[in-house]
This record gives structure tokens, C-alpha cells and sequence, in this order.
């Protein structure tokens, strides 16, 4: 097959639990519900693909696969797994999980930094949210605070990424200024502040060279999936068309055309399939198809989006290749593209568009 042996470049994805699951712990983080099952595509991928990674036939029993992952341990089956996507750089999201791909991967691992993450941390060691918010002048501290560590921590990351599509939806106000009052919470979820806090980090990204990643499409039950629809981002996307800022999609599915779409029309946004690869399992040329019906072949990134289970970032990279292959051998069948440009862009999807992009 074409992809493979191509190197990854893993743009966005998350760390892998250091302990030994359960069934019940395990399926659990098999899905982005709190309901996750091996009775689903995933569970399907898991055990046709991640089985023999762990010395075991394909489609075995999820039981027989859970005894063999105990008895490795979950530091030799991460290790295994994510060895075996191919993948020699990690983009870490800090603000979710654990970070231990370094120690086993042997990879390049920089970090996403997680806006939302640092203006929490610096409003919880602000002193008594009770006081804090009822004096101007303290609440303006801690504006100039967070806008402060954002940057310190900009200045070793290798990008920024905000979960604003969460927290209050992907129609966020596009404000210069911070609001006059909020209320205290140790979540975010005023929008004019997490108005604020997007453009914060797009002025930042911008200055740095930065991409800020953006989540959008589907997640687990704490999002509404009608206020994740990237198209919901056109303002915003044509307030930093011209400032220098890369704008990346993340995800994206149901709404991967709307998201090609965006690609399309505005030069500086890019996209990726993430976590939707693992999901849709076999059906993934179809989505990669659809996908690259309108976005421009720069415009598009690999990621795996892979977290708590390293079969995610593993399912990742092997259904993203067997997709892209299948769906390039085709095009090379139905003469759409020769051999050569396609070797070229399956370089350009794996690896060669997150180099430009985050300037490696």
C-alpha cells in the first residue's frame, strides 16, 4: 500500500492512562460518551487491527483481548501501539490527560497549549473568587495574568488550541476587551470572556507564528454538537484572514464538507479528520473522499486525536492510511491521478502540510 511506511506527523492528540483497565474502564474510553462498547465500529477496528500488535489473531473475542492487554501491562501495549502507527512527531494537548508519549515512544513530542486550561489555572491561584470579581482592578490583574502565561507558555509550545466550542459555543463575540464583570467559576463559560480569551490567543499565534487549533465537530456529551458547526467560525475567520494567523479545524465530523468549505475560502484555516477516523472504522476512504471533494490537498492534516487508549492513536494512523490508500488506489485506477502526485500527497497529508503549517 501506498501510506505505508510514509512517516506521521501526529498534530493534535493526548496522552495514554498509565494504568491497567478493567473492561468496564476500557470501554469506557472507547467511545467519546460515558456509554463506549466494543459492540460498535471501533470495537470492531480494535479487534481486527490492535490484536496483533499484542501477538494475538485478528477479530478475537474483546475478553481474550483484555486478558492479553493485562497480561503485558499497559506500559508494554502503549509502547507496542503507538511504536507501530509510524508516527515520529506528537503534538500534545496540555490540557487534557496525561503527557507520557516521550518516554514511549522514543518521538519528538512538543506541546498545544490549551487556552482555556491556563486562564483556569491563573484565576484559581488569583486569591478568593468571591472578592476577586466584585474589584475592577483586580479583575484586570488577572486579565493582564492570564494574557502574561499564555505567553510564557507560548514561547515553548508549538501551538494553541481552545475548546471554546464546549464552553459556549463556536459563536462566540468577537471582543478587543475583556468583560466588566464576571462571574465566579472555576469552569469558563462566560462568552465574552471566552470571546476575549479566543482573541487573546489569535493575537498571540499570530505574533508567535503559531497555529491555533480550534475544536469542532464531535466530542463527548458535555458539547451540543449544533453550536461545534465550523461555519459558525466565518466571522472570525474573516476578522484573521489578513493578520498572519493559521486557523485549524480539529475533527470536524458531521461537519467535514463544511469545514473543507472553510478551507476553501479562506487561505488560512486547515483541517483535519482527528478523532473521527477511529469512529467511523472501515468506512474512512469514504470520509477522506468527501473531505478532499473541495479542500485544497495543503489545506489538509493528519491527526489521530488519540487519548487514554493508545488503540486510538494506533486505529488512528492504520485506518488513515488503509483509507487514504484504498481511496488512492482508486483514483490511480480511474486515471484521476498518477502514481507520482500521488506519493506526493499522501508526504503532503502525513507529514509536509503540519511542517509548513507549524513552521517545524
Amino acid at each position: 500500500m501506498l501510506t505505508d511506511g510514509v512517516p506521521l506527523t501526529d498534530h493534535h492528540c493526548h496522552g495514554v492512562v498509565a494504568a491497567d483497565l478493567d473492561r468496564p474502564g476500557f470501554e469506557e474510553l472507547l467511545g467519546e460518551g460515558p456509554r463506549g462498547s466494543f459492540d460498535s465500529s471501533v470495537g470492531l477496528a480494535v479487534r481486527r487491527w490492535c490484536a496483533p500488535i499484542l501477538d494475538l489473531p485478528p477479530h478475537v473475542a474483546p475478553d481474550e483481548y483484555l486478558t492479553r492487554r493485562a497480561e503485558l501491562g499497559w506500559r508494554e501495549v502503549s509502547a507496542r501501539l503507538l511504536r507501530a502507527t509510524g508516527t515520529t512527531r506528537w503534538f500534545v494537548d496540555s490540557g487534557y490527560g496525561t503527557d507520557n508519549l516521550a518516554e514511549l515512544t522514543g518521538g519528538t513530542v512538543r506541546e498545544i497549549v490549551r487556552l482555556e486550561h491556563v486562564a483556569e489555572r491563573v484565576i484559581a491561584e488569583s486569591g478568593t473568587p468571591a472578592t476577586l470579581f466584585d474589584d475592577i482592578d483586580a479583575l484586570t490583574t488577572v486579565f493582564d495574568q492570564i494574557e502574561a502565561a499564555l505567553r510564557d507558555r507560548a514561547r515553548y509550545a508549538v501551538g494553541l488550541k481552545t475548546i471554546v466550542a464546549y464552553r459556549c459555543g463556536l459563536d462566540f463575540p468577537l471582543v478587543d476587551a475583556p468583560p466588566a464583570a464576571v462571574l465566579p467559576s472555576r469552569r469558563l463559560t462566560d462568552k465574552h470572556l471566552l470571546g476575549w480569551l479566543v482573541g487573546v490567543g489569535a493575537r498571540i499565534g499570530a505574533e508567535l507564528g503559531l497555529p491555533l487549533q480550534v475544536h469542532t465537530g464531535f466530542g463527548d456529551a458535555d458539547l451540543r454538537l449544533q453550536r461545534a458547526d465550523p461555519l459558525l467560525l466565518t466571522d472570525f475567520l474573516r476578522a484573521t484572514a489578513q493578520t498572519g494567523l493559521t486557523v485549524m479545524l480539529l475533527h470536524c465530523w458531521p461537519f467535514h464538507r463544511k469545514a473543507a468549505y472553510l478551507t476553501h475560502a479562506f487561505p488560512h484555516v486547515r483541517m483535519d479528520l482527528g478523532l473521527t477516523i477511529p469512529y467511523v472504522g472501515h468506512r474512512t476512504s469514504a470520509v477522506l473522499a468527501e473531505t478532499l471533494e473541495l479542500v485544497p490537498f495543503r489545506s489538509l492534516l493528519y491527526s489521530s486525536d488519540g487519548y487514554g487508549l493508545p488503540e486510538l492513536h494506533y486505529l488512528g494512523a492504520r485506518l488513515w492510511r488503509n483509507g487514504l490508500g484504498k481511496l488512492l488506489d482508486e483514483w490511480i485506477a480511474e486515471d484521476v491521478i498518477t502514481g507520482a502526485d500521488a506519493e506526493q500527497l499522501i508526504t503532503a497529508l502525513a507529514n509536509g502540510n503540519a511542517e509548513r503549517a507549524y513552521q517545524i
